[in-house]
């Protein structure tokens, strides 16, 4: 990225994300694989891929999520951003963000991980599911030549000193899913990680282990969306499965990466009690009891349109089953200035920290423990 253009994209950063605005959604029924189209400038975005297998006939085998999909020569992988020429596999997104923005880390949501603190977040176009909720599905239901390299080639070491300029703690990969950028990804939190600015990834969990324990090595969190406990939900309403996505939570866990996990409550899909009761009776099992559960609020969007935003009362009926399960860490999200918002001890019960939406109105904890009865708070809290 040239000079004039890195401190241009640093003055138009703070206004939030940049989405594919002004384009006709590419997917009524949404095809998948197919053939990317060959524009002018792309190619300085395609690096050789990560984890595929050369196959005969110039096919080649992705190994990088549990699709493994099986790619002919000049065809792309389901997620649209892998592409096979001559029997390489390439990324066509190395470098090429379609969004960059300076966010609070609730907004993550990440309530356990350096709270009140700023970080830089990216995306590109892709994903390796398609959940009819999806919030962020201008970018990630886009193939990248369907949507402008409005900031051009942007290097790991531009993301980093960008961050830096911007007074982040850390750099995020979000919006849509990073597990499809893997290679950009990993080269730009080994780069962060360099410089003391630990990499994020919010993520579906859809990964294969080698290139989530890659990932791991340099991470410093990650929050993982819990769609639900329920195997057909993930086929019907995401195009996944359930089991990677459990093996992958518990890798984190085992790994020593904090994890927090967030389950957007869906009216009538996904917000039953006994559902809810597995979901956090898995978590108790599998994670510990320490680990947030975020339970968050649907509003209608993408292809669920028809249904209602999720009503307060089933958020807190979510919120008590995770209690009474032994969930030390339960929270409400998209219900600015409910009190489920807020951090209590876990032994006292004292209020440590208070939010409204992505603000910290106050942050009681001293050197991570609670200033009333000493107890120690799981997190990574300086």
């Amino acid at each position: 990225m040239k000079r004039r253009e890195f401190f241009a994209l640093g003055a138009a950063l703070g206004g939030g994300p940049w989405p594919a605005t002004g384009a006709e959604h590419p997917r009524k029924d949404p095809p998948r694989g197919g053939t990317t189209l060959a524009l002018d400038g792309e190619r300085q975005f395609w690096r050789e891929a990560a984890h595929y297998q050369k196959l005969p006939e110039s096919r080649v085998e992705c190994r990088l999520c549990p699709r493994r999909c099986q790619v002919a020569d000049q065809e792309n992988g389901w997620c649209g951003v892998r592409l096979n020429e001559r029997g390489t596999y390439y990324t066509t997104v190395f470098g090429r963000p379609v969004t960059i923005a300076n966010d609070p880390i609730e907004k993550k949501p990440l309530f356990h991980y350096k709270p009140g603190s700023l970080t830089l977040s990216l995306a590109t176009a892709g994903c390796n599911f398609e959940c009819l909720f999806c919030q962020n599905w201008e970018i990630s239901q886009f193939r990248p030549e369907q949507i402008p390299a409005r900031y051009g080639f942007v290097s790991p070491e531009d993301l980093v000193e960008l961050a830096k300029r911007q007074g982040s703690r850390s750099l995020s990969f979000t919006y849509a899913e990073p597990v499809v950028f893997f290679e950009y990804a990993l080269a730009t939190a080994r780069a962060s990680k360099a410089a003391g600015l630990p990499g994020v990834m919010i993520s579906n969990g859809f990964i294969e282990s080698a290139p989530m324990d890659e990932l791991l090595q340099e991470l410093g969190a990650v929050k993982i969306d819990f769609k639900a406990f329920d195997d057909k939900f993930y086929q019907r309403q995401c195009r996944g499965t359930l089991e990677p996505v459990l093996r992958t939570m518990e890798r984190i866990r085992k790994a020593g990466v904090w994890l927090e996990l967030v389950h957007l409550t869906v009216p009538t899909l996904n917000d039953d009690a006994e559902q809810a009761k597995r979901l956090c009776g898995w978590v108790l099992e599998k994670l510990g009891p320490d680990v947030p559960v975020h339970f968050t609020r649907f509003h209608p969007t993408y292809k669920l349109k028809n249904l209602p935003a999720t009503p307060p009362a089933t958020l807190e009926r979510q919120y008590d089953i995770a209690r009474k399960a032994g969930l030390r860490y339960a929270y409400l999200g998209n219900l600015p200035g409910h009190e489920g918002e807020n951090t209590r001890c876990h032994g006292c019960r004292e209020t440590l920290i208070r939010r409204v939406g992505f603000t910290v109105l106050e942050n009681r904890l001293r050197e991570g423990k609670c200033p009333k009865c000493g107890e120690k708070i799981p997190g990574v809290w300086s």
